[in-house]
């Protein structure tokens, strides 16, 4: 089975696994973009599916403008429509929160943190088959949970016992990115993605490191984001 199958046959495991799972309150909404984006997805997943990589970015999971809308990690629209050169139909979640819609590739709004990395990865390579050959981006958990409001939750925030399963499933489903993929390093963007790598991943062959997330709520993001990232990077040896 090719790479490219082999993470086609994960994602497809994941989304089975967290659509049967259940969140209360204060979840309101849970939006699985690995379905009803999944046209989008597995063209990311072709894309970036070409052999193994040297480094894995590992993101929490979904931003609202993001992957929500475009299936695609960090999804800022013009990094995946332009950049990446990804088209296709993305469909609704049902339900749909009314102050939450997905609108695909027509959405006008920005994810930040997806428009701050996708940003750094394609002006230091602006060929995007240049990045990919060496490079990848996931997310640790597929989904997005928003409240009655449309504000977002993060994973960290869940009930234990909602937390336990999901995190079951989404470690397993890291240490099948990473036995497929075969990195040296796996860099958590932030740290919740690096924490959880510590522990999905313990006992395995792999170095475990940290960028400063790309959040704008994030004051030490807003001071110039690319250039400390591009320097965590360069002292963790993974760029030059």
């Amino acid at each position: 089975m090719s790479v490219y199958e082999s993470l086609k046959k994960a994602a497809l495991e994941l989304s089975q696994v967290v659509d049967r799972m259940s969140f209360g309150e204060p979840t309101k909404f849970v939006y699985n973009p690995l379905e009803y984006a999944w046209a989008i997805h597995q063209q990311y997943l072709e894309l970036g599916g070409e052999g193994t990589k040297k480094v894995v970015f590992l993101g929490m999971n979904p931003g609202p403008f993001g992957m929500a809308q475009t299936g695609v990690p960090f999804g800022e629209i013009p990094a995946v429509r332009d950049w990446m050169g990804l088209t296709g139909e993305v469909k609704k979640p049902n339900p749909e929160h009314p102050k939450r819609p997905v609108e695909g590739l027509a959405c006008t709004k920005s994810e930040v943190s997806g428009r701050r990395l996708w940003g750094l990865f394609a002006q230091k390579f602006p060929n995007v088959k240049d990045f990919f050959r060496d490079h990848f981006v996931a997310n640790y958990c597929p989904l997005v949970f928003m409240e009655e409001s449309g504000r977002n939750r993060t994973p960290d925030k869940l009930p234990a016992s909602e937390k336990k399963p999901l995190e079951e499933a989404c470690d397993q489903h890291l240490r099948e990115i990473v036995t497929i993929l075969q990195p040296e390093w796996l860099i958590g963007v932030g740290g919740f993605a690096r924490k959880r790598a510590e522990e999905a991943l313990e006992g395995m062959e792999i170095k475990i490191g940290t960028i400063l997330h790309p959040s704008p709520a994030s004051p030490a993001a807003n001071r110039g984001w690319a250039e400390a990232a591009t320097k965590q990077l360069n002292e963790q040896g993974i760029w030059k």
